[in-house]
């Protein structure tokens, strides 16, 4: 018995080159520079440094909701960058991943959450700690329809996972 493979009825009628597609501007009318437009625009070209290191995380709760990073955003974190003063960084605390501004002092570390309903976290003698990596950027939706769609992919997938 031979296979069959169902595939698209319609296959289009015409291959087009990036140089064919216009961009799209705020105005609406095609820009003079149209004709020496560059390639698409790679996601993981402009936003990854270093590919090997680089790794996604998905923020949760609203520690660092004044630095723009909010529940159920993406993080972008790269384990080549040696956490300094001032990054935000992921780390392993005490069997958790928390995500906070890194402040080293001379002989102290601080965790500083950038939400006045937490406190920083010191880091002492008795605290297993272990920076993971430095948070590079951050995704967010901004749309209404984008939120909703994530937000009914998240509950489809808690009740599939029973």
């Amino acid at each position: 018995m031979e296979e069959e493979f169902y595939g698209a009825a319609y296959k289009g009628s015409k291959q087009f080159s990036q140089q064919q597609i216009r961009t799209a501007n705020a105005t609406g009318f095609g820009a003079a520079a149209d004709d020496y437009m560059e390639r698409g625009i790679d996601l993981n070209e402009q936003l990854i440094m270093n590919k090997p290191a680089t790794f996604f995380f998905r923020m949760r709760g609203d520690a660092m909701a004044d630095a723009g990073l909010n529940d159920d955003d993406v993080l972008i974190i790269d384990r080549s960058i040696k956490p300094t003063n001032g990054k935000i960084i992921v780390a392993a605390l005490d069997g958790e991943l928390v995500v906070r501004r890194f402040q080293q002092t001379f002989n102290r570390v601080t965790l500083s959450p950038e939400n006045k309903k937490y406190k920083p976290i010191e880091i002492g003698e008795y605290n297993t700690y272990s920076a993971w990596g430095v948070v590079t950027c951050v995704i967010h939706p901004v749309d209404s329809t984008l939120q909703l769609h994530l937000h009914n992919r998240k509950k489809d997938n808690k009740s599939s996972n029973w």
